[in-house]
């Protein structure tokens, strides 16, 4: 396989084309960056800003330069030996008037050829909806749009059609048969007479126009999460599988893709087959592919959330995840936990919840069920109690009740998905569905426990290839599939997107992957995932920011240093909420912001401050506030307490956003402090932004930079985290070719990050072969600070590179001006390491460790971070060297 040594991802839209792309690929080349990651490129919904609502799976998307523009952008990457990696979206199609496929399902039923395409619930138990699709277009009720005449016959390209607003939909051939050249006039909406005969004609088709509120309880196809617009596919069918493909295995086999990142594999019926199945499908392109692309097998990694200790199977054959479950590990181990018992005081102190994350999530789930899933609920209970129809022994259970044991177990449901199959469930999927049972267990009503075991049969417990062939067994397929398929939205609805916004004890916790019931991670718990990921999947992408973060990864690493500093921190909240409580205003029935909220706008107050804003440069806080109230209108909403999306309180949300506007743009001096203790942060906080960017790029992986994170990372939540990047900017700063001291004294501009970046992806460039393959081995730290530092060392046949990174520095770097440690602050601090002649990677000074040990000072020489690179064994001979490497490694 041709493994990229570094993706550089890249958000196209009609804002920046692949044209555009080519104009950034010297820079990326010189940066030291091997393969573009792209979002999705095929052809989406018009104006898309993401790619993910593709409505054309058979074209390149028009709006980014179509395929001639890909073909430029990927001779350009050829020049300069770079690769591509591409977004494809598996799960689901945009949905509407400019996708054909589903605008021939619309006007033929199920007599269309791609009827099946689309995860359609053609067997509706409403007699009303069997054989229809549920369009949840309208913006009022059915009645009242009918009336306001927002619906009629209207002729295009001389077919009658129905106008929707400003949709146009087909209509079946036997209603169009019967129209005449007066039909406009006779189904006017105008008269009694003519809005009977148009709503007559409208209940005749294929699909059922309904109030769009509606959509989470009557909705019969399967949605990517709770979004009408998005129509989950089947590719579990083979031929809708190659339909979908046909694209892209076209433009891997002609050599202009490399590799592909898999989205929300976790939505598949059966992700295992559907990664085999892509595999195969690459690997027998490979031969035909152009001399100058990458012989090696494409690169394959999957969108997967990961809960702690939960396995990627390797029998899926994929290189790996897209790197959730490290961007949660890299910044657990730079948070405190001594942190964790003042920060939750506070949050239960000032909101009176003493919920803890948990809780709310299993709060957020069975809110979630009702609010957003009660269509999939229903489909699955249905499938279900088919199931049990059709064994004599359960033929009494009823609908109901599989209804209410599914409530209980989806809301107690410890990860996104099992992936039970014909054979049953495997080990660990048998220790998920024992935790979800022994939760359900405690809040189900007694009359339902046996039927709460049997249902834990029914979906994979019992292997459904055990059960003779026939409608038993395939009612037993279908629910395990409905139902596997069903968690995962239910999981990213509730946990990352409502609890996520509830609990805020520390926002630096609450990140997609990332587990906000723990605080921090051990240094040894941080090894220990390291090496494990690096023996089952040594190429998993490693990730600190993404398109989907809801915090930048530097923003994130601020915040952090509050586990740190907590007491001051909770004085500082208090002494902030006593003197800002004039501000709040009443809102419909409570005070706004309520506490939960007031809190977490704090926290991304200072999470966000950007380093070079002054309190007092009016025009520039303008338009952070502008950001923030943007942040805080979204997060108030995802939370579901006071507003909603399906139901906003608009009242509430002014007065939260007056009371953000006052803070900072009023008479106050709030802004001078908030802006002063985001600087007391700052030095400590670019520290553990430094640390996690170089643990990404020399743990075992292959790391991932998202677009403009090569400087600071302070971004919010989207669209904020998809602003345009200055480039020329980036590109003036990497050819000034700054030294890491040079850089220093203007660190805040972002040239120091873009520094250090740049001189590890020169290492990774020169030592291949050490980063793809080699070992990964902790190193012994010993002494009064030991805590405090993360040490490695990678190593491949005589090649080695140690690395350091300097962890909870709050104590010497609060209220520093830069994010350098006086060398007596490691005094006594030691890291066992094999001797050897070494060249450090970032300020290319040369040492040589003859000892078993060296002094951590040394090593860093005030940076907090190092990275050393063996330019020879020790003189001493290879005896001493391997003594010595016994000992750095004892720990494991």
């Amino acid at each position: 396989m041709s493994v990229p040594r570094a993706l550089a991802r890249l958000q196209f839209h009609e804002g920046f084309t692949f044209d555009d792309a080519v104009g950034v690929v010297d820079y990326y080349a010189d940066l030291g960056i091997s393969h573009l990651y792209a979002s999705p490129i095929l052809k989406a919904r018009a104006g898309s800003t993401h790619g993910y609502d593709v409505v054309d799976c058979h074209q390149v998307n028009p709006e980014l330069g179509g395929e001639p523009g890909l073909r430029r952008l990927v001779a350009r990457l050829r020049e300069r030996d770079m690769g591509l990696v591409i977004d494809i979206v598996p799960n689901h199609m945009g949905i509407g008037v400019d996708n054909a496929w589903w605008m021939d399902v619309l006007e033929n039923g199920r007599d269309s050829p791609f009827a099946n395409h689309f995860d359609i619930d053609w067997h509706a138990a409403d007699p009303l909806v069997r054989g229809r699709v549920m369009l949840p277009l309208l913006g009022a009720p059915y009645a009242q749009v009918l009336a306001s005449g927002d619906m009629a016959l209207e002729r295009v390209h001389g077919c009658y059609m129905l106008r929707v607003y400003d949709q146009h939909l087909p209509l079946c051939a036997s209603s169009r048969e019967r129209l005449g050249d007066e039909a406009a006039a006779q189904y006017d909406p105008g008269t009694e007479e003519g809005r009977a005969r148009l709503h007559r004609l409208i209940e005749a088709q294929h699909y059922r126009l309904v109030f769009w509120k509606l959509a989470s309880d009557i909705v019969n196809y399967r949605r990517f999460f709770d979004i009408n617009g998005l129509a989950g596919l089947r590719v579990e069918r083979t031929a809708v599988f190659e339909d979908t493909h046909a694209l892209i295995f076209q433009l891997y086999a002609e050599g202009l893709i490399d590799g592909v990142r898999c989205d929300h594999v976790d939505g598949l019926a059966d992700p295992r087959r559907y990664c085999r199945q892509l595999r195969h499908r690459l690997d027998t392109l490979r031969d035909r592919r152009p001399l100058d692309a990458p012989r090696g097998g494409a690169y394959v990694i999957v969108e997967k959330i990961l809960a702690e200790d939960e396995p990627l199977h390797v029998d899926w054959r994929t290189d790996g995840t897209t790197g959730y479950e490290f961007m949660d590990q890299v910044s657990a181990v730079l948070h405190d936990e001594a942190g964790e018992t003042p920060l939750t005081e506070l949050w239960r102190d000032t909101t009176g919840d003493r919920a803890d994350f948990a809780t709310q999530a299993v709060r957020a789930r069975r809110q979630i069920l009702v609010d957003s899933f009660e269509a999939e609920l229903d489909r699955t209970a249905r499938a279900l109690f088919a199931s049990a129809r059709a064994d004599v022994v359960t033929r009494d259970v009823s609908f109901a009740a599989i209804r209410r044991v599914l409530i209980e177990l989806l809301v107690h449901f410890p990860v996104y998905r099992t992936y039970a199959g014909g054979a049953g469930r495997g080990a660990f999927d048998e220790v998920v569905f024992a935790r979800a049972i022994e939760g359900a267990a405690r809040t189900i009503r007694m009359e339902d426990a046996d039927l709460l075991a049997l249902v834990g049969v029914w979906l994979g417990g019992e292997a459904p290839r055990s059960l003779p062939p026939g409608a038993a067994r395939r009612s037993r397929e279908r629910a395990i599939a409905i139902f596997q398929q069903a968690t995962s939205p239910v999981a990213a609805k509730a946990v990352e997107d409502t609890a996520g916004y509830r609990y805020g004890r520390l926002l630096s916790r609450n990140e997609v992957g990332a587990d906000a019931a723990r605080m921090a991670l051990s240094i040894e718990d941080f090894h220990r995932h390291v090496r494990e990921r690096a023996q089952a999947h040594p190429h998993n992408l490693l990730a600190t920011a993404t398109h989907d973060h809801k915090r930048g990864e530097d923003l994130r690493a601020r915040l952090a240093v509050l586990s740190e500093v907590s007491g001051s921190w909770v004085a500082q909240v208090e002494a902030w909420r006593e003197r800002h409580a004039g501000l709040r205003r009443k809102a419909d029935v409570r005070m706004a912001p309520a506490a939960p909220d007031e809190l977490m706008l704090y926290q991304m107050l200072v999470g966000a401050w950007p380093l070079t804003l002054r309190w007092d440069d009016t025009p520039a806080v303008s338009a952070f506030v502008d950001r923030i109230a943007a942040w805080q209108g979204k997060a108030l909403r995802e939370a579901k307490r006071w507003t909603r999306w399906t139901s906003p309180n608009e009242q509430y949300e002014e007065a939260c956003e007056a009371f953000l506007r006052d803070l900072l743009l009023g008479p106050g001096e709030f802004g001078r402090d908030i802006g002063a203790f985001a600087q007391s942060l700052a030095a400590a906080g670019a520290a553990n932004g430094l640390g996690q960017m170089v643990l990404r790029l020399t743990t075992p992986g292959v790391p991932d930079l998202y677009q403009g994170t090569d400087y600071w990372d302070f971004s919010l939540v989207d669209p904020d985290n998809r602003r345009p990047v200055d480039f020329d900017a980036r590109r003036a700063s990497l050819a000034a070719s700054p030294s890491v001291a040079e850089a220093m004294p203007s660190w805040r501009s972002g040239v120091l990050k873009q520094t250090i970046l740049h001189r590890l992806l020169v290492c990774r460039s020169d030592h291949p072969l050490l980063f793809a393959r080699g070992g990964y081995r902790p190193l012994t730290v010993e002494g009064p600070e030991a805590d405090r530092v993360i040490a490695f060392e990678r190593h491949d046949r005589g090649q080695r590179v140690v690395v350091l990174v300097a962890r909870h520095t709050a104590g010497w770097l609060l209220d520093q001006d830069a994010p350098v440690i006086p060398p007596e602050c490691w005094a006594g601090t030691r890291v066992g390491l094999p001797a050897g002649e070494y060249r450090c990677a970032l300020t290319s000074r040369e040492r040589a460790f003859h000892n078993d040990v060296a002094s951590v000072a040394e090593l860093l020489d005030g940076l907090t971070v190092a990275v050393w690179v063996g330019t020879a064994p020790a003189r001493k001979g290879r005896k001493r060297a391997a003594q010595v490497s016994r000992l750095a490694t004892n720990a494991t």
